[in-house]
């Protein structure tokens, strides 16, 4: 006996998120909401809504406004975070609203427009370490689950070939049907981990957004991984103030690293 005790168990399962995770969707999400916005921050007023306005507020930041006010939360909560921070006040209004600037679900159906627009233009693929590590973690018999507040998820992961390697999918119309909350509240993550079958506790939860690490902390997953996939590394920081316990360049080192497999 070497006196340090048994080694802990691996956690029996992991939640991934999907966007900038699995696929590389978070870009095209990130494009979609600088056009929609770009398109409303000239005609908006800080605190007085839609009226016409004498200077011009800078546009959208598709990087440090999108991860810090946008990445990874629904339709609706992404845009009213972003016109709160930004000073501009518009009522609610109905999911129904057409896409425009006039409410702040107008200004959410801008952005799915745009994001349909880009979609078609130029489609979505898996990162390349997406296949091997799901590939690993399957022949660990570990269970995957991925999460997201995309209604589009399910189907961009089923045309990206990832369901078979998946054991559920946890998305925005599973959100908006259960009525579940988006981040950083934990619900969507720890619907997905219930129907995965594993506590919390003994769960992975990996997400490149601050608002996802936010929320897989205040889920109490028993390992919360950030991925930052940037060159620089510059987001690293973020997601470990924000909770992250470790933070990764990609899956495969993620899998080595804490199940020991090869992807």
């Amino acid at each position: 006996m070497d006196g340090r005790g048994p080694r802990p168990q691996p956690p029996r399962g992991v939640v991934l998120d999907t966007d900038g995770v699995l696929l590389d969707s978070a870009r095209l999400h990130a494009a979609a909401w600088k056009a929609a916005f770009d398109a409303c921050l000239g005609e908006l007023v800080p605190g007085s809504g839609t009226q016409p306005r004498g200077e011009t507020q800078p546009p959208f930041d598709a990087d440090a406004e999108y991860r810090r006010l946008v990445d990874g939360r629904s339709r609706y909560d992404g845009a009213r975070a972003f016109l709160s921070a930004r000073g501009l006040r518009l009522p609610p209004g109905r999911p129904d609203d057409p896409p425009g600037c006039g409410t702040v679900w107008a200004v959410a159906a801008r952005k799915e427009q745009a994001f349909q627009a880009v979609l078609r233009a130029e489609g979505v693929v898996a990162f390349e370490d997406t296949v091997p590590a799901l590939t690993a973690l399957n022949a660990k018999h570990v269970p995957c689950g991925a999460v997201s507040a995309s209604r589009h998820a399910r189907a961009l992961l089923t045309a990206a070939g990832l369901d078979r390697s998946l054991t559920v999918v946890v998305d925005g119309e599973d959100s908006a049907r259960l009525g579940l909350a988006g981040k950083p509240d934990p619900a969507l993550f720890l619907h997905a981990a219930d129907l995965l079958g594993t506590r919390p506790e003994d769960t992975v939860l990996v997400e490149d957004a601050v608002a996802g690490v936010a929320a897989a902390r205040r889920g109490h997953f028993g390992l919360v991984v950030g991925l930052d996939r940037t060159p620089d590394r510059r987001n690293t920081r973020r997601l470990r103030e924000e909770g992250a316990e470790t933070v990764v360049p990609d899956l495969v080192v993620l899998v080595r690293r804490v199940w020991g497999a090869r992807g």
